[in-house]
């Protein structure tokens, strides 16, 4: 069993070495049994070797009310040792490094006239808090380069060609913060103008297959292309090797990689939450490679309780799994479900809708 800090409520929260609940016990304001109702996150060991899955959740994140959550999905040899390190240390580096920005700019603050320079357009409505989300944008940024380099200095621990995904959501009251490294996935199911449940993707999966990525591979000397057994899938090789084919164009660690177009940069976006937003999942690609948006908020609607939520989504992974791949090895799974709202089943919602 794993590390799990855990306030009264959680005691007896099973809680094994993938995935991880931290609780800010100090002013802590959900109630009883608040983690449960808040979020449900489940990791399933696949067929190909040790679960290198890892996953979080931090309440009381940055506000008493706010909440970190992450997935990570590790590849190569070390890639669960990896994983596991992100998980453990990205939530509090954001933070520092959220407490150095904000430190710097009030030093600043007292030698300028204050003007705001934010990047974000004022007349974009969807932004309701620019300056906010251009704080946290660079934070994101510059914690994850750290957490690169860490990983890179730390002893016993070789990434030359292993490394992780990390998919993540900050949320800090109604504002919504989504960095995305790898091709690890977020959703979000929400109700549309006509009371459907629908399926909203956060983030894009970063792959050599997307040509913005693609073209900063080749740029720096990076190969692309995928095998004959594969054709789907578009993988990243050394330039005077065939090897190690990352079928990812951003991750941490795969060192080896960095010179030639793979970066650990995220890409960070904002979403301004309403009470029709009911609730977010973070999966790794064991759950996108066989199951669509839309059945995936599907199943997450129709579970019969929130705690159960993660868990019947990743067990209806491992199924689609053997059903459309049958002499594949089944994939990690893993999934965190963020919910958003206090109700839940009671309320008749119509058919999903197909985006």
């Amino acid at each position: 069993m794993g590390i799990c800090l855990s306030s009264a409520s959680l005691e007896k929260q099973e809680c094994d070495e993938n995935v991880v609940y931290v609780v800010e016990e100090e002013g802590f304001n959900y109630g009883e049994g608040a983690v449960r109702m808040l979020a449900s996150l489940y990791s399933r060991q696949g067929k190909k070797g040790p679960n290198q899955d890892a996953a979080i959740l931090c309440t009381g994140y940055g506000i008493e009310e706010g909440v970190f959550c992450g997935v990570f999905d590790g590849h190569g040899r070390s890639g669960h040792v990896v994983s596991r390190q992100v998980r453990d240390y990205l939530p509090s580096l954001l933070l520092s490094q959220r407490d150095a920005l904000l430190l710097a700019e009030e030093e600043s603050d007292d030698s300028s006239d204050g003007n705001d320079t934010s990047s974000v357009d004022a007349d974009d409505s969807s932004i309701s808090s620019p300056e906010m989300f251009d704080e946290w944008k660079t934070v994101c940024i510059q914690a994850f380069r750290i957490m690169d380099k860490e990983l890179k200095l730390l002893p016993n621990l070789d990434c030359s060609f292993s490394g992780t995904t990390a998919v993540s959501i900050i949320k800090q009251g109604e504002d919504l913060i989504i960095a995305n490294l790898g091709d690890s996935r977020a959703i979000m199911g929400t109700i549309s103008d006509e009371g459907r449940l629908e399926a909203i993707q956060l983030t894009t999966d970063l792959k050599p297959s997307v040509p913005k990525e693609a073209e900063r591979i080749r740029k720096n000397n990076g190969r692309i292309f995928s095998l004959k057994d594969e054709p789907h899938t578009q993988r990243v090789w050394l330039p005077n090797q065939n090897f190690p084919g990352l079928a990812m164009a951003r991750a941490f660690g795969d060192f080896q990689l960095k010179n030639y177009g793979v970066i650990s940069i995220p890409q960070v976006s904002y979403r301004r939450l309403s009470e029709r937003d009911q609730f977010i999942v973070l999966a790794t690609d064991g759950v996108w490679d066989v199951l669509s948006n839309e059945r995936v908020v599907s199943i997450v609607w129709s579970a019969k309780s929130k705690e159960d939520a993660s868990k019947a989504l990743v067990e209806a992974a491992v199924r689609a799994w053997k059903s459309k791949f049958p002499t594949s090895k089944v994939d990690d799974c893993s999934a965190a479900c963020l919910f958003l709202q206090d109700r839940w089943q009671g309320q008749m919602i119509p058919r999903v809708e197909r985006g």
